[in-house]
């Protein structure tokens, strides 16, 4: 396993004095480019206004003219956490705004693949829909709007993806990443996007006096601010502040227990409490049960989840979700261990120089559903560009890809394209992660023309990895009332990352935990002595931990809970020899 190089984080010359945030917070916020208290203000009214979003007023009127005129509305959304808690949301906010007829359609992985196709149009054409609306998908779906368009439906398409060379002929497009788009975030989830259109679809009905018509009150949309904190924290999009704001208020909603039944239930079942929820709990607890319907099976599942209204509908389904996620994890393991087999072959037969730079990895048995994951865990341990491949069911084959700084996917991929006409039948992503699909056939010459591509493209001093710390904490200062302050400071993500610190400690015990033995339990002493302190590392083989009782460890304050009782542990995300 490649370590990476822990730097520690350049102290800011003045740290700013933000009024009631102790000093140490302050340093970390200054570190991550918080220099003013109107930053940290993660009220609603923080929000960027809707208008800047190009697109967004003709998307507002078609939807209000679908809503007034009792029109047939289809939802087509992806088979990722995102897409789903994007879908459910329109669903949800539809029927509250008075929509008479909302339908929804997610593409099945394995059998539809992604985004909006003419097949899905074609599959869909019982419903006779008179307007279909995207979600976390549509930017590149110009044969799937074509499609809907001459089936004589209006087309909104609402996205977060990168456009292609061409845009579809929707008859509103909204997409903060358009070129020539001033929506001062670009970092809007696909389930952020579909809150701002449907936002501004509740000023447009309100406009045209819809909710008086109607007798009705006019919904407050931010009680589905839940759904949106999930999937934008799921999704993995930057931590800007008005990402911060969406995922603030909507982990407020859980803590009070009025987020929906089914993430109240996904809380359950992934062993958190609702109470003292924060942004990890989605990303590492909630998420993952969420995306394992969409990667094993469907994410109809989730989705019927996240739109139960009954609690006992909501946990028999979140109970589904966990043993489907389960059963991924099982998958995930298996294949993990044949590509850390394949690497190993790789590594006796080259030497250093001849190992590819951009790894690409397949097996005919491999689940297309898991390779996403395996290309991040190979990834991470790497440090190198991964694209993990599996067969799609019709000859082809499917990968997904996960970069590292340095090398932006989407780009290196055009590039392949470029230089290997038909090479890859379709691609698609952003820089850090992709999607492609080719045919099986040309595996090897793809993997070399990727190798070549990556080679050319990332700076030797990008293949070293790096952990920025924030240093390192006095014994006294490391204590539960930190990790507490440290927990609910901010929504923490990327760009934005939770406060990790390193030191050196000496090792008094280790245990492995787990089925395949790859968690460990430790006890560690700070080498300026005292009280041990209790701590877990995870996903790490015991061939890879140090020699020796005295490591260098990278890790972040955490509060373990177990029936009542709360006490500190240290989260430690790497190991070296001191």
């Amino acid at each position: 396993m490649r370590a990476h190089r822990l730097i520690r984080r350049r102290e800011s010359s003045s740290t700013p004095s933000l009024q009631g945030v102790p000093p140490l917070l302050a340093r970390v916020l200054a570190s991550r480019g918080i220099s003013s208290a109107d930053e940290l203000d993660l009220a609603l009214n923080r929000l960027h206004p809707p208008q800047a979003l190009s697109g967004i007023e003709q998307a507002a009127g078609l939807l209000a003219d679908a809503v007034e005129g009792e029109a047939r509305i289809l939802i087509v959304g992806d088979f990722d956490a995102d897409g789903a808690t994007s879908t459910a949301l329109s669903m949800r906010v539809l029927r509250a705004l008075g929509a008479r007829e909302a339908h929804y359609r997610v593409p099945n992985r394995f059998e539809d693949g992604y985004g909006l196709t003419p097949e899905i149009v074609a599959s869909e054409a019982h419903l006779k829909a008179d307007l279909l609306m995207t979600v976390d998908n549509g930017t590149t779906a110009l044969a799937g709007v074509r499609a809907a368009k001459d089936a004589g439906m209006r087309v909104v398409v609402t996205d977060h993806h990168l456009p292609g060379a061409e845009l579809p002929l929707a008859d509103a497009l909204v997409n903060p990443n358009l070129p020539g788009d001033v929506f001062p975030s670009k970092h809007l989830a696909g389930v952020g996007v579909a809150f701002y259109v449907l936002s501004a679809l509740r000023a447009e009905l309100g406009r045209r006096g819809w909710f008086d018509r109607q007798g009705m009150e006019a919904p407050n949309l931010a009680r589905y601010l839940d759904l949106v904190a999930l999937g934008t924290v799921a999704d993995v999009v930057p931590m800007d502040q008005n990402n911060r704001v969406l995922v603030e208020q909507g982990l407020r909603r859980m803590r009070a227990g009025q987020a929906v039944p089914g993430i109240l239930s996904l809380l359950a079942v992934s062993g958190r409490d609702f109470r003292r929820v924060v942004a990890s709990d989605l990303g590492f607890g909630v998420g993952p049960r969420l995306n394992a319907a969409g990667r094993m099976e469907d994410m109809s599942i989730g989705i019927q989840c996240l739109l139960a209204d009954q609690p006992e509908v909501a946990r028999r389904l979140a109970e589904e979700l966990h043993q489907l996620n389960a059963a991924r994890q099982t998958v995930e393991a298996e294949m993990q261990q044949q590509a850390l087999t394949i690497l190993k072959q790789l590594n006796e037969r080259l030497d250093a120089d001849a190992m590819p730079r951009g790894v690409c990895l397949f097996d005919a048995d491999w689940h297309q559903g898991v390779i996403g994951i395996l290309a991040s865990r190979i990834k991470e341990r790497l440090h190198r560009p991964v694209i993990a491949f599996a067969p799609d069911g019709s000859g082809g084959i499917k990968g997904s890809a996960r970069s590292i700084p340095g090398l932006h996917l989407r780009d290196a991929l055009e590039e392949v394209d470029a230089m290997n006409p038909g090479m890859i039948q379709r691609f698609g992503g952003h820089a850090m992660a992709a999607g492609l699909q080719l045919p099986q056939a040309h595996y090897k010459a793809f993997a070399l023309a990727f190798d070549e591509v990556v080679r050319r493209k990332v700076a030797e001093e990008d293949w070293q990895g790096v952990l920025l710390t924030d240093g390192e904490l006095a014994p006294s200062e490391m204590t539960l009332e930190l990790a507490e302050l440290l927990r609910y400071a901010q929504p923490w993500g990327q760009h934005m990352p939770e406060p990790l610190f390193d030191d050196v400690f000496r090792v008094r015990e280790k245990r492995p935990m787990g089925a395949a033995g790859n968690h460990w339990r430790l006890t560690l002493e700070h080498r300026a002595g005292g009280t041990p302190f209790e701590a877990v590392l995870f996903n790490t083989q015991a061939s890879d931990l140090p020699q020796g009782d005295r490591w260098r460890v990278a890790y972040r304050l955490d509060v373990n809970e177990f029936r009542g009782n709360r006490r500190l542990q240290l989260m430690v995300e790497q190991v070296e020899a001191a």
